[in-house]
């Protein structure tokens, strides 16, 4: 859905790879299918606050946890290693650009993307970096006169396009093409395929959109979004297309309709949601059609997590956390957050965990069918929810613009400013040995304890 905020018109990710036979690691989604799901204890709602960490800029990034450090990138152009039982610095590499890329680890080396248009590999223990790899160039997409906004000659940039694509890494084995690969995409409308020890060329796939969304690794075949409107399946080892499957357009609007969540993988069932108000299940072999869901044309930019027949996700505009059952695409509850949902959920035994654009982060006990929850707040929305939230304590742009005119682009640049002072949490959480780590739009990671 377009943000109803700016014009009049309309009313209202780490991920380490293998085949799938790999053991799990407790990391951004878990698996190379992106499931969601950690194998870690479960029921347990947030406690004490172990440490936070400040960056000098806001936290889009994911964190990943490897060897007893916290990966995580910044849009201060860094990109941090910190210790994990006292949250003190390891290391921090500086880019030319600000990093909103999740990063991935393998054989001691971690990888991620930067909007200086490189793909770095760099040392995991000491921050060296090992090589670069130069796209096509790293981009927010955008258009003049974006929804009709004023003036109309303006290039604008779309302000709710936080991440850039997180690579994969498939392991050598059946159907991957000798040895480790590095796959991501780039604004330049290419899924990349690397030698991950070199970083030369394998091959790359030309799409007709900027690629913000991170693959997913299954069955020997990449799967992606692009914002060309289509989901694509490729082979790992050739670069060529098995399938695409294409998204709903919306006539005025379609340029930034297209998809900006990843697909999350199970039992050969591919889940991704788009910005044309959908939710999808696709055969994987073949691409076809098992059902759609519609969100009531609010945008779905999470990557959902899958377990027990049931599939959760978060929306945008609506601010409503889905759980539906996998088999059919029927709804089985909701609940309502207070701001935007673009935190992917975690979820581990009973308890599903997501922050939203209001600085909350959610703990969601899964057996009270969206009733029962509890809430741990950043620092930015400690200080600043009573001046920039509405009377209900609710994301409202209408409410943060006050007489801004909001057909002109440039209020809007101001009220999300407003937006980001609450800490809004927009990295996706990890957990590991019973604590939880996150970004937030505060510039802080934080690693918060999960109790009984």
């Amino acid at each position: 859905m377009k943000k109803t905020y700016f014009f009049l018109i309309i009313t209202g990710l780490l991920f380490v790879c293998c085949n799938r036979r790999s053991t799990w690691h407790d990391v951004f989604h878990a698996d190379e299918a992106h499931t969601g799901i950690y194998r870690t204890a479960g029921g347990r709602n947030p406690g004490t606050l172990r440490w936070k960490f400040k960056t000098g800029d806001k936290i889009f990034s994911s964190p990943v946890i490897e060897n007893g450090l916290a990966f995580v990138g910044s849009e201060d152009s860094n990109f941090y290693a910190i210790k994990i039982y006292s949250g003190e610095l390891s290391w921090k590499f500086h880019t030319g650009g600000a990093v909103s890329s999740s990063p991935a680890i393998f054989n001691n080396t971690v990888y991620f993307i930067s909007y200086d248009g490189h793909c770095y590999a760099l040392d995991a223990v000491t921050g060296k970096e090992l090589w670069k790899f130069k796209t096509g160039g790293e981009k927010k997409v955008g258009a003049k006169g974006l929804w009709t906004m004023k003036p109309a000659d303006m290039y604008m940039e779309d302000l709710w396009d936080f991440f850039l694509s997180s690579p994969v890494i498939g392991i050598n084995g059946p159907g991957i093409n000798k040895g480790p690969t590095v796959y991501f995409g780039s604004s330049d409308g290419n899924l990349y395929a690397l030698d991950a020890i070199n970083g030369s060329l394998k091959w790359k796939f030309k799409t007709n959109g900027i690629i913000h969304t991170s693959p997913a690794l299954y069955d020997g075949t990449i799967f992606f979004g692009s914002w060309d409107t289509y989901l694509y399946a490729v082979d790992a080892q050739t670069g060529k297309e098995v399938w695409k499957f294409k998204t709903r357009e919306q006539p005025v609007y379609h340029l930034l309709e297209g998809i900006q969540a990843s697909p999350a993988i199970s039992d050969s069932v591919l889940y991704f949601g788009a910005r044309d108000g959908f939710f999808y299940a696709l055969k994987t072999k073949t691409g076809d059609s098992l059902w759609s869901f519609s969100a009531d044309n609010s945008w779905v930019l999470t990557t959902a997590a899958v377990t027990d027949s049931t599939v959760y996700f978060g929306t945008s505009d609506s601010y409503i956390f889905y759980a539906l059952d996998a088999k059919t695409g029927k709804k089985k509850y909701s609940m309502k957050a207070k701001g935007y949902l673009y935190s992917s959920p975690a979820v581990t035994g009973r308890m599903a965990y997501y922050g939203d654009f209001t600085g909350n982060l959610y703990a969601l006990d899964l057996r009270s069918k969206g009733k029962n929850w509890q809430t741990f707040p950043t620092e930015g929305r400690k200080s600043n929810a009573a001046r920039v939230l509405n009377q209900n304590g609710e994301l409202d742009f209408t409410y943060t613009a006050g007489k801004e005119d909001l057909t002109y682009y440039v209020p809007g640049v101001k009220v999300m400013n407003e937006f980001y002072t609450l800490g809004s949490i927009v990295s996706s959480p990890t957990i590991y040995a019973n604590t939880i780590y996150f970004g937030s739009a505060d510039g802080y990671l934080y690693a918060l304890e999960l109790t009984p």
